[in-house]
């Protein structure tokens, strides 16, 4: 079959394009459902194999005798090495079949996430979560460009939602519910059964995932000169890594804030249900929009952080209160992964690969900046200004978008 030949009729294919080798080009989204289903497998494991320790962190701390600020030390560690090395390990890899690429950074998190429930010592889960991180570099940076891939370019929205999917159910379903079972069972527990799932998760992939082509079309000639281009890009991956940069200030340690809030060990699990569950409502806003007001979708997102993270703070130490701003300022999180990508992949200032592995970088540098930051105000022992110093963060990032409309577009 030749490249670009129609291929519709192909039971179970992305009814697109099929290129040699078995590779597919984009189809329409309910073409793509099989696939971004096993993306989003891969996604909730991925989100919930990087958030579980910020439920755990007492427990984790108490196995080893470590302050609660050092264990937070684990979101950075693993934050590090996804910021250090998803852009190196997506360009040495480039030319490798992403399928077989995909699942192998799933064995990976897979491979740590056991290591993590037998270590012995905390210098051994730091071991375990450096592998997670590892995998995760390259993971994200895949999975991004996957699900453009899956898709033609006017479903790239929707795509990633669908793929973003995963997070927002690793925050509702896979984080909450193993924290829940690590605090009644033991924090080991919830990492053994997080390691099954893991495995679940690459037979899904083995499945369900056809193979791509790293082949990206040619960007539209309105998109502009490619150092136009770049420069968008830049100001998408800087503003995602400042939105990213508040969100875990605090996030890394809601435990202890809701801890502090009058919340008891038990009830943790279901508050982060609850605002799993809330992240949700940013997701489906983002999936209506994104195709459609990408610009909207990216003030409205960071507007509601802005407002849940500062009322948190205004409200604290009363728990209900507390609950409520935490709820707002995780539905508007629940939409960033999907406004970001989508917007950085519309630059078409470099392949979907390197502008997911751009990306997931900024993100996690975001999320190792916003641990260490965190963990530094919880050293000067107030935990009620971390809402407001997330908040101010946020708000920053709302300038840039403000600022930049032809990098945050009103239409796609």
């Amino acid at each position: 079959m030749t490249h670009g030949e129609p291929e519709g009729s192909r039971a179970g294919g992305l009814g697109a394009a099929q290129l040699g080798g078995g590779e597919h080009t984009g189809g329409t989204l309910r073409e793509a459902v099989p696939g971004l289903a096993a993306l989003t497998a891969a996604t909730f494991v991925a989100i919930t194999t990087e958030a579980l320790p910020v439920g755990l962190l007492p427990q984790i701390s108490a196995t080893f005798d470590v302050p609660e600020s050092t264990t937070g030390l684990l979101v950075t560690v693993y934050a590090v090495m996804v910021a250090a090395l998803a852009v190196p390990l997506t360009v040495l890899t480039r030319h490798l079949p992403r399928k077989g690429l995909l699942v192998g950074t799933l064995v990976v998190f897979t491979a740590g996430t056991a290591l993590t429930a037998v270590a012995p010592t905390f210098a051994v889960v730091v071991v375990g979560r450096a592998l997670g991180g590892l995998a995760h570099a390259l993971f994200f940076s895949l999975s991004i460009a996957y699900a453009s891939r899956l898709v033609r370019p006017e479903f790239v929205g929707r795509a990633m939602s669908f793929a973003a999917s995963g997070v927002s159910v690793g925050f509702v379903l896979g984080v909450p519910a193993l924290t829940a079972l690590g605090a009644a069972a033991g924090w080991r527990v919830a990492f053994v059964v997080l390691t099954g799932l893991s495995v679940l998760a690459v037979g899904l992939v083995l499945l369900l995932l056809r193979p791509v082509a790293a082949v990206d079309p040619a960007p539209p000639e309105s998109s502009g000169d490619l150092r136009t281009r770049r420069r968008r890009l830049a100001i998408v991956t800087t503003a995602n890594m400042v939105t990213f940069l508040a969100h875990f200030t605090v996030y890394t340690y809601v435990a202890v804030l809701l801890l502090a809030a009058g919340a008891t060990p038990t009830a943790i699990g279901p508050v982060l249900l609850v605002l799993g569950a809330v992240g949700l409502l940013g997701l489906w806003f983002a999936g209506a929009t994104l195709d459609r007001r990408p610009r909207l979708s990216a003030l409205a997102t960071l507007g509601a952080m802005a407002v849940g993270l500062l009322l948190v703070g205004l409200v604290f130490p009363a728990s209900v209160p507390v609950v409520a701003g935490a709820a707002l300022w995780t539905a508007g999180y629940g939409a960033v992964p999907s406004v970001t990508q989508a917007a950085a992949l519309r630059t078409h200032a470099v392949s979907s690969d390197v502008a997911g592995a751009l990306v997931n970088a900024t993100s996690n540098v975001g999320i190792a900046g916003g641990a260490a930051l965190g963990s530094l105000v919880l050293r000067s022992g107030e935990v009620g200004v971390l809402p407001f110093v997330g908040a101010g963060i946020v708000a920053v990032a709302l300038v840039v978008v403000l600022v930049a409309r032809r990098a945050f577009p009103a239409r796609p």
